[in-house]
């Protein structure tokens, strides 16, 4: 096997991962994720996109102040506007920010988006590396829809801009339409074609709208690419991005073939996963590889004999590798603050003493009505207590009746903009009562697109997790809440999604 070679991995969860339906986060949210991240050891947190909004560019430079271990980047459209707006966030990193600039080089996105000629796009190509240059060293560019680009353009393009000092070059499949052959071919080709690619690092960034970002990523690592662009859980643009843990976990898994490594701490990915689903409210499917419910999982009975003799049987890595601890430290009633507290760091959360004191009192009251608390159950006091988005609606309080022979009825007092209002309706059934209750008290008009309802553990006892999926004028966002009354839960979600249609409709999106 070749010697080894280390793979930067380049995690755009804050930017592009936002940019799922539902998935913007407040700053403070943003923070959590990103010093998850710096725990990953991510040799890159793109925070966002400062031009955007000012949310975006007060979140980019908030992080580039507070972690200190990854480069932080911010993506800019190649004008000079985008990039000094960027720089005004990223200056805080010192020579650990980097500019990262754009423009799309496919006949499709010239003709018809940007209406310019290949001459037009490659002067301003350079002209934006050489503005960002003006700022830092630490310059990256991408070519948008690189795959669906004429080779030889791209080619031009790229030693262009390494040229003009651009020190990463990105080809991006951005929508998601190469195969893993062809793009170890376009690779190849730039490496062979480009006279100056040695002076940069080749970075990818794949879509998963076939299902092959992460394919397409490994074979563009053979190919010579030095870089990988991901996110937590794949989130992401329409399908997604190429997955942080499946690409890290197959170059950890697969080194007799591979001969890749990362900086990765792997044993930071669950936590990771999984705060990221508390915070946007969107779940993993059970059987997502690596960090999905199932993924360590076995039922049938020939692979429960198996992993009982040798767990190397069906497992190809283990759950320790991801931090998915086997043997838990038990909390229950009796648990103290100190106990609950250490859980709480294993899991990926550095709360402060009064955010601490008021999940601590949510646990002990829950404590008080199970037999035994299991990771997921403080995942969810966390999300329902101390993670929260500007809540523009609250819940107070309500009473539900409902029965074989009794209307379901739903009365609710809630927070609305300040005010207290409150009132009753009939539904359907329970949950349909109060949804429609809540949608009157808060004058929305927002459709309800799904709604799910699960058990966060096993028992008559679990808490209930319910996330609501709404929209509005095209716009998305998904509610999650967990509480031991399913009805409650589900008024809980409602609420949530209605504060984040709000954040969303509010927000500007621009994709790479």
């Amino acid at each position: 096997m070749d010697e080894q070679r280390t793979i930067k991995i380049f995690d755009t969860t804050l930017r592009d991962g936002e940019q799922s339906p539902g998935a913007s986060m407040n700053i403070d949210e943003k923070l959590r994720i990103a010093h998850q991240l710096e725990r990953l050891n991510v040799d890159v947190i793109e925070a966002g996109f400062p031009i955007a909004s000012d949310g975006d560019f007060e979140a980019v430079k908030k992080v580039a102040q507070a972690v200190k271990g990854p480069q932080i980047a911010g993506l800019c459209r190649a004008n000079d506007k985008d990039i000094d707006r960027a720089w005004e966030a990223l200056k805080y990193a010192g020579e650990r920010g980097r500019i990262h600039t754009f423009i799309a080089t496919s006949d499709i996105h010239m003709q018809h988006k940007l209406k310019m000629s290949d001459e037009q796009v490659l002067e301003t190509a350079v002209r934006a590396v050489k503005r960002a240059k003006g700022y830092t060293d630490n310059v990256e560019f991408s070519a948008e829809d690189a795959v669906r680009t004429r080779l030889p353009f791209l080619a031009r393009v790229v030693e262009a801009v390494i040229e003009a000092g651009a020190t990463t070059v990105n080809i991006p499949d951005t929508v998601g339409y190469t195969i893993p052959a062809e793009f170890f071919e376009i690779i190849s080709y730039l490496r062979t074609n480009v006279a100056n690619i040695d002076k940069a690092v080749i970075s990818v960034h794949c879509h998963n709208d076939l299902g092959l970002a992460v394919a397409n990523s490994l074979a563009a690592l053979q190919a010579g690419a030095g870089q990988v662009e991901c996110t937590i859980n794949g989130i992401g643009e329409r399908a997604g991005n190429c997955s942080l843990e499946e690409l890290v976990m197959t170059l950890r898994t697969r080194q007799d073939v591979l001969s890749f490594t990362t900086n990765v701490v792997t044993e930071h990915i669950y936590a990771a996963s999984k705060l990221l689903s508390t915070i946007t409210g969107i779940m993993v499917q059970p059987n997502k590889a690596v960090v999905g419910a199932n993924a360590f999982a076995h039922e049938a009975g020939i692979h429960q004999h198996g992993v009982i003799m040798e767990k190397s049987t069906y497992e190809i890595m283990t759950p320790e590798s991801i931090g998915l601890h086997q043997n838990k430290l038990v909390l229950g009633k009796h648990s103290g603050r100190h106990a609950f507290t250490q859980r709480l760091e294993e899991l990926g959360y550095d709360l402060n003493k009064e955010d601490t004191d008021r999940a601590f009192v949510r646990f002990k009251t829950l404590a008080d009505q199970k037999k035994e608390m299991f990771d997921e159950d403080l995942d969810a006091i966390v999300a329902d207590e101390i993670i929260r988005i500007p809540e523009r609606f609250k819940l107070l309080q309500m009473s539900v009746s409902s029965g074989s022979f009794a209307a379901p009825t739903a009365t609710i007092e809630m927070e609305v903009n300040g005010k207290v209002k409150k009132g009753a309706l009939i539904g359907v059934g329970p949950v349909d009562a109060a949804f429609k209750t809540i949608k009157k008290l808060t004058d929305s008009k927002a459709s309800l697109l799904a709604f799910n309802v699960g058990g966060i553990t096993g028992g008559t006892d679990a808490q209930g997790e319910c996330t609501v999926r709404l929209e509005e004028n095209g716009r998305e966002a998904i509610g999650q809440g967990a509480h031991p009354d399913i009805i409650v839960a589900s008024a809980k979600a409602y609420i949530n999604a209605l504060n984040k249609l709000i954040l969303v409709m509010e927000r500007k999106r621009v994709h790479l």
